[in-house]
């Protein structure tokens, strides 16, 4: 029987759409089957201690970019919960004040993993407890230190915090401390020690003794390549992305980069917008502005830009925080209907960030980050819930599981052998 002409194209037609149905099923499943075989890491989550109460908690899917449901509905194993202080007054009253600030946050981690969710989360202190917590079928919780601030002026203060579980820990932070210059020095050319104090220099060796990585994010890069001079174990960057695809002096020119390598070091690509592209970001930001903008007045509440917030009284801080997720979320919403809405920044841009460190400094130096709940967050990546996202841009980039097994964390924990590993190489000698 001879079938008419457009019977064969259709059937043909049939053919090719079951046949491009069957390869879609079987890459999510590739992606799938990876995302959940390979640790997944984040090395850069902001917190809040007022979410880490009996009665608000990261058990509950809060409107936090970060929490124990979204993580689960995404498949992060691993989230670094970050110390986080301001930079302030080089003196004793500062330092006094960001201390009680830095130690309100090392309780409110302790209390989760501890009291509000045993059973759920647990805090690691080396790649064994990583591995040994997620085989028993829970979330891990590790601790990143930035700014070193809090700490003032003993160096003492870096064994208490180590012991309170601080794994990494950042000199500086948006302004030079008492131990570093911050990158924002780029700003004005004003430095106040021109890389590293004395006390900074000295930093570095009680870091390298206890076995803390040293994050070089936000400090200058004068200060970057004095620590990887005085180093005897290689150093992080928890939350940077690179310089020749954006220009921001948050990111690390390819010079650094190299340096990274040769330390032995790595890079955690970060998803925070203004870091990934400069030209979509300005465009949407200015945008997303105004949404936000006409939300808030349609709620009756006042609205502040971000450089803004921190000049406001706690009260009014707190305030407009219990409001902003609410904000945001109506925003989005919003924006999402509008047809001319500029393009957001999103997974394609943040992996090309990947790629271009990947090419420069091989596989073994580059990892991921968010910066989730202190600013970052991308389309597809917004928060714990999306994680998978960017395991299926890998995939889709041809990304081997051996790959992007390195990419989520093999990297990560690889240097934290490697830190902790020099701190006991360390003791013995003094012993």
């Amino acid at each position: 029987m001879k079938y008419p002409i457009y019977l064969m194209c259709l059937f043909g037609l049939f053919a090719c759409e079951n046949a491009k149905k069957t390869t879609e099923l079987s890459m999510n499943d590739k992606i799938k089957e990876i995302h959940e075989k390979v640790i997944t890491i984040d090395t850069h989550n902001d917190i809040n201690v007022d979410n880490f109460t009996d009665s608000v908690n990261y058990t509950q899917r809060l409107p936090t970019q970060i929490n124990i449901p979204k993580m689960e509905e995404g498949g992060l194993d691993v989230t670094w919960l970050i110390v986080y202080t301001g930079q302030d007054s080089l003196n004793a009253e500062g330092y006094a004040k960001a201390k009680a600030n830095a130690m309100s946050k090392f309780e409110a981690i302790h209390k989760l993993c501890e009291e509000i969710a045993p059973d759920k989360i647990e805090l690691a202190l080396t790649s064994d407890d990583v591995r040994r917590i997620i085989a028993s079928g829970k979330k891990v919780a590790m601790i990143g230190v930035e700014n070193a601030y809090p700490i003032g002026e003993d160096l003492l203060e870096f064994e208490k915090y180590y012991d309170l579980g601080a794994r990494y820990i950042s000199l500086a932070h948006n302004g030079h401390s008492q131990f570093s210059d911050s990158n924002t020095g780029e700003k004005d050319s004003v430095w106040l020690h021109n890389g590293l104090s004395e006390l900074g220099k000295e930093a570095i060796k009680e870091m390298n003794r206890l076995g803390i990585m040293i994050d070089i994010s936000h400090p200058s890069k004068e200060a970057m390549v004095q620590m990887i001079e005085l180093s005897k174990a290689p150093i992080i960057a928890s939350h940077s992305s690179a310089r020749a695809l954006c220009g921001h002096s948050r990111n690390l020119d390819d010079d650094q980069l190299l340096m990274m390598k040769e330390n032995g070091g790595v890079v955690q690509t970060v998803a925070f917008r203004s870091y990934l592209n400069t030209e979509k970001n300005q465009k949407r930001s200015g945008y997303m502005k105004e949404v936000y903008k006409k939300v808030a007045d349609s709620l009756g509440l006042p609205w502040y830009e971000r450089s803004e917030i921190r000049g406001l009284s706690p009260d009014d801080r707190k305030a407009f925080m219990a409001n902003y997720p609410k904000v945001l979320e109506i925003g989005k919403e919003l924006a999402a209907k509008d047809s001319e809405a500029p393009e957001d920044v999103n997974v394609v841009d943040f992996v090309n960030h990947i790629d271009h460190m990947v090419e420069l400094i091989g596989i073994d130096h580059v990892g991921i980050s968010s910066d989730f709940d202190g600013g970052g967050g991308i389309d597809g990546w917004s928060d714990a819930s999306e994680t998978m996202n960017v395991t299926a841009e890998l995939v889709k980039r041809g990304y081997t599981e051996e790959e992007i097994e390195k990419l989520w964390g093999g990297n990560l924990l690889r240097v934290l052998d490697e830190v902790q590993a020099v701190a006991a190489e360390l003791s013995k000698e003094a012993a």
